[in-house]
């Protein structure tokens, strides 16, 4: 056998042994799969064996313990408070709320399975038989984001037409906060006005829905004019609402120091007659009339400068702001703020009220410049910036995207949210009323 030959039987050689070595592989990793593949199927056969629990719920009567609570559930004094030992390592089982329920799952042979209690919407208080007693955890529900969206027309009030829609008054609030800047929601809406809302909400495999999360976009028509709100990104990284001309709805200021405002009973002047002194003096603020009790908000952010009493003004918060503004909010009942404190936009300071020189419950207002009262109801507030152009291309796609839904009449079921900032998956309708 020359060279060539010796050499050309080498290779075969080497070729048929890692041939080999390729298939003995092949056939562990094959083997290994097949067993991987019974031992689920078992796994799953024993789970199908196993007999359904059947559960039985009890309700919490009131000044009921834990304990007790297991007790009337049927079980044992002793298993009660073992049961009951383990809760209290991962919850404060004093917390319970009377009406609430305990479930307590069985065997068909009677057999004591786990216990379940609702700690919140969000969470479950899990107690699992484990000799010598019982094991405690607290485990998170299962929940997954769908986006809805909401529309209703005002027969009355924004809060009676969210209401009809479904919805909770926490919408109604969060629409008043988006578009506080440009609407009063007490003096501005009218009978026919309508809504629209794009919004998350929390969902379980229940059914049950749970709270809001983002607001995406929303509509406010009112009369002949059309309000619209995009969630963007600010030059910050920070969620805030944009027009669809890419301008910010926030301005620096609210339009209203009260949250849902009241009508202005006494208007800015520089004579006017005073209730109480009978003279005529000037009036360097507006007055709000309403209950004792009204929440009043800060309309920007700032330092509180003076929170306390004097004299004609009763209990009064002056808060300085950028650009030289300050305000004043008097006569209230209670101060939530104190002096020195930063504090933001929207914060509820206090309550109406009627301290000092007031013939009944008001909040009298009051805005400087540099120095100088100015007139709040024709004061122009001045704006934050618009989107930026670097931002421009990403702020289109979203305008483009909600507004096809803003402008879409038809309306079927809600539909998940995959992706966290924008929703990408496409949305429909629920809850009209039109």
């Amino acid at each position: 056998m020359n060279r060539r030959q010796t050499a050309v039987l080498l290779a075969v050689l080497a070729a048929m042994a890692s041939a080999s070595v390729y298939l003995i592989k092949s056939h562990r990793a094959t083997n290994e799969v097949i067993h991987q593949q019974d031992q689920r199927v078992q796994a799953e056969n024993a789970k199908a064996a196993e007999p359904a629990m059947i559960p039985t719920e009890t309700r919490i009567s009131a000044g009921q313990n834990f304990a007790a609570a297991l007790q009337k559930a049927g079980i044992s004094a002793n298993d009660a408070a073992s049961a009951s030992a383990a809760a209290q390592r991962v919850f404060r089982v004093r917390q319970l709320r009377s009406d609430n329920v305990i479930v307590v799952n069985r065997s068909p042979a009677g057999i004591l399975g786990d216990i379940e209690y609702q700690t919140d919407i969000d969470h479950m208080l899990r107690i699992v038989p484990e000799p010598p007693g019982f094991r405690a955890t607290i485990e998170e529900i299962p929940s997954r984001t769908e986006v809805a969206v909401v529309d209703g027309q005002l027969e009355d009030s924004l809060f009676r037409a969210v209401e009809r829609a479904g919805e909770s008054p926490e919408l109604t609030v969060r629409l008043a906060q988006i578009f506080g800047y440009d609407l009063d929601f007490y003096t501005d809406p009218r009978k026919g006005d309508t809504f629209r809302v794009i919004v998350e909400k929390k969902k379980y495999a229940s059914g049950k829905t749970s709270g809001y999360g983002r607001i995406l976009a929303a509509e406010y028509k009112n009369a002949a004019k059309n309000y619209q709100a995009l969630l963007f990104h600010d030059p910050l990284g920070h969620a805030a609402f944009y027009n669809a001309d890419g301008k910010s709805l926030q301005k620096q200021f609210l339009r209203s120091p009260l949250r849902f405002a009241a009508p202005v009973t006494s208007h800015f002047s520089k004579a006017r007659f005073h209730p109480i002194l009978k003279t005529y003096r000037a009036h360097m603020g507006t007055d709000f009339g309403a209950p004792v009790g009204t929440p009043v908000q800060a309309i920007g952010g700032g330092r509180v400068e003076f929170a306390g009493r004097k004299v004609g003004e009763g209990n009064m918060v002056e808060i300085a702001h950028a650009s030289g503004y300050e305000t004043m909010y008097l006569h209230l009942s209670r101060i939530y703020v104190r002096s020195g404190e930063h504090i933001e936009i929207g914060k509820i300071i206090g309550l109406v009220g009627s301290t000092g020189l007031s013939t009944g419950p008001h909040l009298d207002f009051r805005i400087l410049q540099r120095g100088q009262y100015k007139n709040f109801e024709k004061l122009g507030l001045p704006p934050s910036d618009p989107v930026a152009k670097k931002d421009w291309a990403d702020f289109c796609a979203v305008r483009e995207k909600w507004l096809q839904v803003l402008a879409n009449p038809d309306g079927s079921s809600t539909t998940e949210v995959s992706a966290p900032s924008p929703p990408a998956a496409p949305v429909s309708s629920t809850g009209s009323q039109r």
